[in-house]
């Protein structure tokens, strides 16, 4: 047996949650691989939401998806994740069945634009609210710089407290990897 790295293990989660015609959520559109995965996921019948403060973030997904013609299958919105409810169309309420967060900064990127625990948290909270029985959050904690620290124990302090009736909360982490490795936690709505 061999354990699963954090991002093969994320992709893991996320492919045992998302069928062909499904919907799905990417909260950290980033330079856009988890997009164009969850885009193949969902197939022809599926749809993703994006977002991303970005606007480079978005540009390059959008040019990763005119790439590989899976544009169709994709919405992108240049806005924070904690917009997520009000911006997937209301008749999807209920049916979203997986969400994928990449926390800290864009790879490449301005490292002084970053995830908040306030916003990361009230995205979670609106997912969990429009997500399907069973669907799951699966979110990577990218805790090597110090706003991301306050937002790992933001983050952890909050899950803590869901209620184990609404989510079940796995969290998955290599104890003995130095540099602040990052870890994934993982919530499945009940």
């Amino acid at each position: 047996m061999k354990l699963e790295r954090i991002l093969p293990f994320a992709r893991t989660l996320l492919e045992k949650a998302v069928k062909p015609g499904d919907i799905a959520v990417d909260a950290t559109v980033g330079n856009g691989h988890d997009t164009l995965f969850l885009s193949e996921l969902v197939g022809i019948g599926g749809k993703v939401f994006g977002f991303d403060i970005q606007y480079e973030a978005i540009e390059s997904c959008k040019n990763k998806l005119n790439d590989r013609n899976l544009h169709e299958r994709v919405t992108l919105f240049q806005q924070g994740h904690e917009n997520v409810k009000e911006c997937l169309p209301a008749n999807l309420h209920g049916k979203v069945t997986a969400a994928i967060f990449n926390l800290g900064y864009l790879p490449g990127g301005d490292k002084s634009i970053v995830t908040t625990p306030e916003t990361t948290i009230e995205a979670v909270n609106q997912l969990l609210e429009i997500m399907a029985p069973e669907g799951i959050i699966v979110i990577v904690i990218y805790h090597g710089h110090p706003e991301g620290q306050t937002e790992r124990d933001h983050l952890l302090e909050y899950i803590e407290t869901l209620d184990q009736n609404e989510a079940h909360v796995l969290k998955y982490q290599f104890l003995n990897q130095r540099n602040n490795a990052p870890f994934i936690v993982a919530i499945e709505k009940r």
